[in-house]
């Protein structure tokens, strides 16, 4: 069930009543929470909720097992760690994996058949194992004790968080989960907004820029030229970037209207100046997950400069590769890696942020273009078609355009971006200057608007499929 169909609107409009009918009870509250929770994983399939519990009470058993041991932690956390991978790994990437070492068996001629399973991927399995390794590493750091089983539960199946993020570090949400006092709605005016931003971000402005120009050029790029697939490009970047904070934006409304805080995913990041800046904007809770969970046990940058390009460039591969499975995302991820590698080498050789200082506007549309380039990994299906896209954007010169007028409002908007930047907190002000009771009627109005203004049909969150 999409968070943006009515039908979720609605049942929602209804658990909220309930919820807060039982304000006194913060228990009870994180039970509804957890049954709800399971309802969404089981509508996709009932199959998904039984794995989400088992694999709960596994990792919960280890979180046991390592807050009770005083000499044995690390082994325990350890084993947590690799059976947590490993059950990623087995729904994730099997079939990816299975593909790539029969061609390898097959070509050192080795008889050897590697079974076809069709594994279907857990909905969330990403997310709440990124959460269950950030709470078994805070048990072994003692950062928390061990939680209540059905608030880790909640932990690991809280439903506008499960989907596609963001990702929650136990020892800032658990506490959130294990209150005893009455929870209060936070920040209504800022959670209203977040929502109505959402539905436009999503519904409207990111449908509208996939059916007029992302699905068209991406579909058969060899038909267009190179002004029409820059406009694709640009238009993919816009796209992911209005779904998936739009996506972000709408749960951490729905979070606020239930008394909870969920982290800050995107910061504006096409206004950063850099790659390196672009990952402090980017899905701000994948990027310092990755660079607490994988990067600095890595050895960081405490090991030399030559260690730490590798560590970099590991770091972002395996970013990549957590995306999904295929040759395109790994690409994706390398790109960035040698990006973010290249602009070390230049830090150090000719000093840091040298192009920013000079001219701040270069550096933000180098890296702009740079970004755009490689959402043609992240967009196409397989390295073939992005094999076509370079092709025809390497040979298509010819002043028959059929998007200049979008190439042109694009680099309007690139332009304008940075006015924007203060929207969400003006919004807010002026929704909370709005009588209560007219309140309703101008939140329906906008939402009924934006649907009304955008393409049919419910627009899928893209981030929901890694």
């Amino acid at each position: 069930m999409s968070y943006l169909s009515i039908e979720f609107g609605l049942i929602f409009v209804g658990f909220f009543a309930i919820y807060w009918a039982f304000r006194l009870l913060p228990k009870f509250q994180n039970i509804l929470l957890l049954i709800s929770s399971y309802l969404i994983v089981a509508s996709y399939s009932f199959q998904f909720a039984v794995i989400l519990f088992i694999y709960t009470c596994a990792i919960y058993f280890v979180s046991v097992m390592i807050a009770g041991s005083k000499h044995h932690a690390k082994r325990w956390l350890i084993l947590g760690l690799v059976a947590a991978i490993i059950n990623l790994a087995l729904f994730k990437y099997f079939d990816f994996f299975r593909y790539e070492l029969q061609s390898l068996c097959n070509y050192l001629n080795l008889s050897i058949l590697i079974p076809v399973v069709t594994v279907l991927i857990p909905i969330g399995i990403s997310f709440y194992t990124f959460h269950s390794v950030s709470y078994l590493v805070s048990i072994k750091k003692r950062e928390l004790p061990v939680a209540r089983f059905w608030d880790f539960a909640l932990f690991l199946a809280f439903f506008p968080s499960l989907i596609a993020g963001p990702i929650n570090r136990a020892k800032t949400f658990l506490p959130q989960i294990a209150v005893n006092q009455p929870r209060d709605i936070l920040e209504p005016f800022r959670a209203f907004t977040l929502i109505i931003l959402a539905v436009i971000k999503v519904y409207c402005l990111g449908g509208l820029i996939s059916e007029n120009w992302v699905t068209p050029i991406f579909s058969n790029p060899l038909e267009y030229s190179v002004i029409d697939l820059l406009v694709g490009l640009y238009a993919y970047a816009m796209q992911i970037y209005l779904n998936f904070s739009g996506y972000t934006d709408l749960v951490t409304g729905i979070a606020l209207l239930l008394g909870f805080r969920l982290p800050i995913n995107f910061n504006f990041p096409y206004l950063a100046f850099n790659l390196r800046e672009f990952w402090d904007r980017w899905h701000i809770s994948l990027s310092h997950w990755i660079r607490d969970y994988i990067y600095i046990p890595l050895g960081g940058s405490r090991c030399g400069f030559v260690r730490t390009q590798v560590n970099v460039m590991l770091a972002m591969l395996l970013s990549g590769l957590w995306h999904g499975a295929g040759i395109n995302f790994i690409i994706w991820g390398a790109c960035h890696g040698i990006g973010i590698v290249f602009l070390n080498i230049l830090d150090r050789f000719i000093g840091r942020g040298w192009i920013t200082q000079r001219s701040p506007t270069v550096a933000r549309l180098l890296s702009w273009h740079y970004i755009c380039f490689t959402w043609l990994f992240f967009c196409c299906e397989s390295f073939t078609d992005a094999l076509d896209y370079l092709y025809a954007l390497c040979h298509n010169f010819t002043v028959d355009s059929h998007y200049i007028g979008a190439f042109i409002s694009i680099g309007i908007v690139f332009f304008i971006y940075p006015i924007c930047k203060n929207i969400p907190t003006w919004s807010a002000v002026q929704f909370s200057k709005i009588n209560s009771v007219y309140l309703p009627v101008f939140f329906i109005l906008i939402l009924w608007l934006t649907i009304y203004l955008a393409p049919s049909g419910v627009p899928n969150f893209i981030y929901a499929n890694f």
